[in-house]
């Protein structure tokens, strides 16, 4: 009967110590206070305007293969490049201006960023790269034709 309570005894001893562990600087929960509020201007606009930015993104070499498929709401415009070299990052199909046709047509153009070093030319299907875009059912109702371009080629998929 002695063990047990002597065990008791030396349990709730220690454990009442930790009562000053739990505020002291030790404890890691306690290192930082509790958050306070403080009013800044709020701005939408930074001081001096935004930057522009300009895309040189050079087109890519080759289209290889292009499509429109269905979507909800509308149609992806995919396609896939032939790059140089590996390495070719960051594609996109990008129009000229507004994604709007000009006469019926819808122009992208199929850009992406070089390789930050310089790379091997590999097999040419280690180079494919692929991108695409939505476009919007509105868009496409005024569509015939939708055209995407590279460096040295463009394909077009025109409407049944």
């Amino acid at each position: 009967m002695k063990t047990p309570a002597l065990a008791a005894l030396t349990a709730l001893v220690l454990l009442s110590a930790c009562a000053g562990v739990r505020q002291s600087a030790v404890n890691p929960f306690n290192w930082f206070g509790g958050s306070t509020s403080r009013t800044v201007e709020a701005t939408a606009i930074p001081e001096g305007g935004f930057a522009e930015v300009i895309d040189n993104r050079p087109a890519v070499a080759e289209v290889i293969d292009m499509a429109v498929e269905p979507a909800q709401g509308g149609a992806i415009v995919r396609a896939t490049g032939l790059p140089p070299t590996q390495g070719w990052w960051d594609a996109e199909l990008r129009p000229d201006g507004d994604l709007a046709p000009v006469d019926g047509e819808l122009t992208l153009r199929f850009v992406l960023a070089p390789p930050r070093q310089e790379t091997r030319q590999g097999p040419a299907r280690s180079r494919e790269v692929s991108a695409g875009l939505f476009v919007p059912a509105s868009v496409l109702a005024q569509t015939r034709r939708v055209t995407v371009i590279g460096e040295r080629n463009a394909r077009t998929v025109t409407r049944r």
